[in-house]
């Protein structure tokens, strides 16, 4: 009789056979399956098992004309557009739905709801994909609902993560000293609990069955160092363009960075970028930026290697990890050290902004042109017209006098003729005056005015003349506002 041997037992890749442990949906996702007349929808987090739990119920009822797609193969691209046009016979499983666009997923909203009406018993189709991928569904066909059958996977419970530690114990005849320390670090994946349990293992030099009962150490900070140094050749790389965006930014906020560190915090896989960045207001204006102009999802859609690892929903503002073993890399990584690494000056900032513009309204024209190139280099600007809806219903002095006052590492005045005569820029001013003494205000004096802000005469600055070439003029100063702050966070 031939022993079992690790890579059998705990797998890496693939579907696991003595280490299989049905989830707790699996029973409702087995009689949603063999229901005649119903398509289905799994959804729930990646790298829980959804797919597998998938196969194994095929295989317990025996189905036929079963074909397999996914919408990240490009050569499933044609069979997917097939079913779209309802031209398919069996049963067709479609995993990550969620990326495919959205002409083509309502026409498969269509399809499912004919089949449902029609109660065709020899077709079906099975959509997998990461939460509330029925959703999408639903949108374009409010109706479907009843017609579809969803089964909603959670993360596995430590009961079932134990279950198939066990059942590897009982296949090798070992015995791990500390499983709760591989529960704990799984998050609720089987495909990260088949990893660790494999790696200690090794660690342990058992390749096999053991002929009789041996202990087995679990020590995590080595499983974690193993399996990350392993993992890093695959993933750095990854994250490093991820945390990157379209271009290094030395003195920038680093947004596509801080997006990256707080996805490797969630013990979900999943983030909601908007509840994020209340969370994190030192890192809320870059990383608004880059969600409401769109450049993250510009981001996405141009580097395919990274979109296969994260999916973005612009709609939503979701981020989600999908695959458990690249979140599990994120989680070993030493945040200040990778952002230095990879270039940046600094990860951790501890002001809202870099800069916050004070102006007259009559020179709006000049301030946007100065708020959009910064922010073009991710350049953290507060900026009233960019933070409307933050303001509104609220006490408009009580919420503009600390940024002026301490949250923005510099205040640039835009001193024209208009800006002593102007309410708000009073106010301001009365906000920032004590911090020319602090080496915190960077005037910038226009030309057209004799009238001076008196402290400001003592403070170097910038000048303007808008009867000049306006954007070249625009360009130096927003390129001597950038050198600033570099320089600052260099020396900080």
């Amino acid at each position: 009789m031939s022993k079992n041997l690790l890579e059998n037992v705990y797998v890496t890749a693939g579907v696991p056979l003595i280490t299989y442990v049905e989830p707790k949906e699996f029973l409702q996702l087995k009689i949603a399956l063999r229901t005649r007349g119903k398509c289905v929808v799994v959804e729930g987090p990646s790298g829980i098992g959804k797919t597998t739990a998938i196969k194994k119920a095929l295989e317990s009822l025996n189905l036929k004309d079963v074909v397999y797609l996914s919408a990240r193969k490009k050569s499933d691209e044609y069979k997917i557009k097939q079913i779209a046009n309802g031209e398919f016979n069996g049963v067709q499983i479609i995993d990550d739905f969620h990326r495919l666009d959205s002409e083509t997923k309502e026409k498969i909203s269509d399809v499912m709801k004919y089949l449902a009406d029609e109660n065709i018993e020899d077709q079906k189709i099975v959509v997998i994909g990461i939460n509330r991928v029925g959703d999408s569904l639903i949108t374009f066909s409010p109706d479907l609902n009843s017609r579809i059958s969803t089964i909603k996977f959670e993360v596995n419970s430590d009961d079932k993560l134990l279950e198939l530690i066990e059942k590897g114990e009982d296949a090798l005849n070992i015995k791990f000293d500390n499983k709760s320390t591989i529960v704990k670090n799984s998050y609720g994946s089987f495909q990260l609990t088949q990893l660790m349990c494999h790696q200690a293992c090794i660690e342990n030099e058992i390749d096999s069955e053991c002929i009789e009962k041996l202990s087995i150490h679990v020590s995590f900070p080595c499983i974690q160092s193993a399996i990350s140094s392993e993992l890093s050749r695959s993933y750095f790389n990854i994250a490093r363009e991820f945390a990157v965006g379209n271009r290094l930014r030395r003195e920038g906020r680093a947004p596509y960075l801080h997006v990256l560190k707080w996805l490797s915090e969630s013990d979900t896989w999943a983030i909601s970028l908007v509840s994020e960045m209340q969370r994190h207001p030192e890192a809320k204006a870059g990383v608004t930026q880059i969600v409401e102009k769109g450049y993250l999802e510009d981001f996405l859609k141009k580097h395919e290697k990274v979109n296969d690892y994260v999916h973005y929903d612009k709609d939503t503002r979701m981020l989600v990890a999908e695959d458990p073993k690249f979140i599990f890399y994120l989680k070993t990584i030493n945040w200040n050290n990778f952002a230095r690494d990879i270039g940046y000056l600094q990860l951790i900032n501890e002001r809202k902004y870099d800069y916050a513009l004070s102006f007259a309204g009559n020179e709006r024209q000049y301030a946007e042109k100065i708020f959009n190139r910064l922010t073009t280099l991710e350049i953290s600007v507060f900026y009233d017209k960019n933070e409307q809806s933050n303001i509104l219903s609220e006490n408009v002095e009580e919420y503009l006098y600390p940024i002026y006052n301490s949250e923005a590492i510099y205040v640039v005045p835009l001193l024209s003729k208009n800006y002593p005569n102007r309410v708000w820029t009073k106010f301001e001013s009365k906000a920032f005056k004590d911090r020319f003494g602090q080496h915190a205000v960077i005037p910038i004096w226009f030309k057209d005015t004799d009238t001076m802000f008196d402290e400001s005469k003592n403070y170097g600055g910038l000048t303007f003349n808008p009867d000049g070439d306006v954007d070249q003029q625009i360009d130096d100063i927003v390129n001597s506002l950038a050198k600033k702050i570099e320089e600052s966070k260099i020396t900080s």
